[in-house]
């Protein structure tokens, strides 16, 4: 799995425009949660779509930006959250073990 780092909010504001060609996974992750790891790996062992992009955010490191994130899709903050994205709105949003590369790749089915 290929992840775009986010770490600013130009990258944000382009992600948003980027949604409207195609969608757009951001994994919010927190270094400090055992369970974001535990996420973490499971997405990076598993087979996803190839018709969106990712984008890993470190919220320890970019707190700023997750809680923009919260705000601009009006989702309550969460770690790990997942978040799908299409035409600038949070079409899916799910969060700890309900992360799942199935749940994932049936949300991104055309």
């Amino acid at each position: 799995m290929n992840w775009t780092l986010l770490e600013s909010n130009e990258q944000w504001e382009s992600l948003l425009a980027a949604s409207a060609q195609r969608p757009q996974v951001v994994f919010k992750h927190s270094t400090r949660c055992s369970v974001s790891k535990v996420a973490q790996t499971r997405l990076e062992g598993s087979k996803l779509p190839e018709n969106a992009d990712y984008y890993f955010l470190d919220l320890i490191r970019f707190r700023e930006i997750s809680n923009r994130i919260a705000g601009d899709m009006n989702v309550v903050h969460e770690s790990p959250q997942i978040l799908i994205i299409r035409n600038g709105i949070c079409t899916f949003h799910e969060s700890h073990l309900g992360i799942t590369a199935k749940e994932i790749s049936f949300e991104l089915q055309d």
